[in-house]
């Protein structure tokens, strides 16, 4: 008969919504047209079409290879494979690049720009199987990459990710939310919803990033068929590992998605207004290729204004304001209920679940052959983890967070915050000359995740008052 999936769209979707950690669904697409969309079979449909490829080394540096460092190649698919298995006659689009020392990716090629007139080819892509009725082709994206090809180490400013992998295999390493002090977050290279990580996690500089020794990287290898789940906030870094991969991906939108916005509308502002102010006219230096959108002061401002504006139309429906609060390590602790027209009342900080963190509210565990589990990689043992009371210069609120649970002596390195300090201070080893403090620098600091989320917070307040 028939062959039967293994969760209903409802179920799907019920696991989707509440899931805390990457899995993978097995034996939910084999009937999906796209499931036969291998480079090939493409390369056919797209035939003639120009697509633009990211080319990048195969040498791995301990810098991370960031699109603003990629040179570009315009070339068709069949002109793609040609020069991926070593045809091409040394004439055509690729012919600077030699096979054995670049990758080419064309990655986050939009549906809807790829197939423009061939409408049909969206039917093929069917995520109301997950519980998501009427999404497919239309709101998802196309990955095309040779061995080699990757994506920088970078967490998604919105929604959750569902990635179905259509041929060959990539290699994705995660990293929970609460380990984004541990990446060494930053803006630079700019993209709207990308926080992207310093340190190319395949070949850490543990010297220049030492705390990247305690973040717990989960480890696994997407194989054709399967469709991977990454939850919110998930730091990623995925990898090509066969001569040829296709994933197609679709971002699930979020309730907690109007909050981002507002983030990120203040991290563009601040971005832009100091870089355009260092140099204004080299923008290529910092300003991801991807990134199309005007970038003066007064376009940035509307746009923040849109955002608080979309926030508080969202939220009139449903009258309360739900803001997340950053705990310690920049996990979300506890939920503020904010009424539009009222002050801010706090609720109780949930406790967190961090046996299993897995599912928020569901006894019985949805795990078996057909959803498994991403386990953090053995490699770390989670001994290496500092207690989130360590004051590595992480901790935002450290009086509230130093009183629940920690020692005398931990809540001493608390209360005379001076102190600490002058003893890092004391510790650098390098002298002032060596630490010049560069603009990037500061707008490392200025538009951290966990600071813009302050900041974002106090403007959504100073609106309701």
């Amino acid at each position: 008969g028939a062959r039967v999936k293994p969760f209903t769209p409802e179920k799907a979707k019920e696991i989707i919504m509440s899931l805390q950690q990457p899995a993978i669904f097995c034996n939910m697409v084999f009937d999906w047209p796209a499931r036969h969309w291998n480079a090939k079979h493409l390369s056919e449909v797209l035939r003639g079409k120009q697509i633009r490829f990211r080319m990048g080394r195969r040498n791995t540096d301990t810098v991370p290879q960031f699109e603003t460092t990629c040179s570009y190649v315009e070339a068709t698919l069949e002109e793609f494979l040609n020069w991926n298995c070593d045809q091409s006659d040394g004439s055509g689009p690729f012919r600077n690049y030699d096979h054995s020392q670049f990758w080419a990716y064309a990655d986050y090629k939009y549906f809807v720009r790829l197939f423009e007139n061939k409408t049909d080819v969206f039917q093929d892509v069917l995520w109301s199987d997950f519980g998501f009725p009427g999404r497919n082709g239309r709101e998802s994206t196309l990955w095309i990459g040779s061995l080699g090809a990757h994506t920088p180490c970078h967490l998604d400013s919105y929604g959750c990710n569902l990635v179905f992998q259509v041929q060959g295999r990539k290699r994705w390493h995660l990293f929970p939310p609460e380990d984004t002090p541990f990446l060494y977050p930053t803006r630079i290279p700019y993209e709207e919803s990308s926080v992207f990580s310093k340190i190319n996690v395949v070949n850490p500089d543990l010297q220049r990033f030492p705390q990247f020794q305690k973040a717990r990287r989960h480890m696994v290898t997407l194989n054709p068929g399967q469709v991977l789940f990454v939850p919110r906030h998930w730091w990623h870094y995925v990898e090509s590992v066969d001569p040829v991969t296709v994933s197609i991906n679709s971002w699930i939108e979020l309730e907690e998605d109007h909050q981002a916005r507002v983030e990120e509308a203040i991290t563009r502002i601040l971005v832009c207004a100091l870089k355009t102010a260092e140099n204004p006219d080299n923008t290529k230096a910092w300003l991801n290729p991807t990134e199309v959108e005007e970038i003066s002061h007064e376009v940035n401002c509307h746009y923040l204004n849109g955002a608080v504006l979309a926030l508080f139309d969202h939220y009139r429906t449903s009258k309360e304001v739900e803001i997340q609060a950053f705990g310690a390590n920049g996990e979300h602790t506890e939920k503020e209920k904010l009424n539009v027209h009222d002050h801010m009342e706090v609720e109780q900080p949930h406790s967190q679940n961090l046996t299993t963190g897995i599912i928020k509210q569901e006894s019985a565990s949805p795990f078996g052959p057909d959803l498994v589990p991403v386990m953090p990689s053995s490699e770390e043992p989670s001994t290496e983890r500092g207690s989130i009371f360590e004051s590595d210069g992480n901790t935002l609120d450290g009086e509230h967070f130093g009183k629940l649970h920690c020692t005398k002596r931990q809540r001493m390195m608390y209360k005379s915050k001076d102190a600490a300090v002058e003893q890092i201070a004391s510790n650098s080893t390098e002298a002032p000359s060596q630490t010049f403090i560069s603009t990037d620098d500061l707008l490392d600091c200025l538009v951290n995740p966990q600071v813009t989320r302050i900041v974002a917070q106090l403007l959504i307040q100073g609106r309701t008052l």
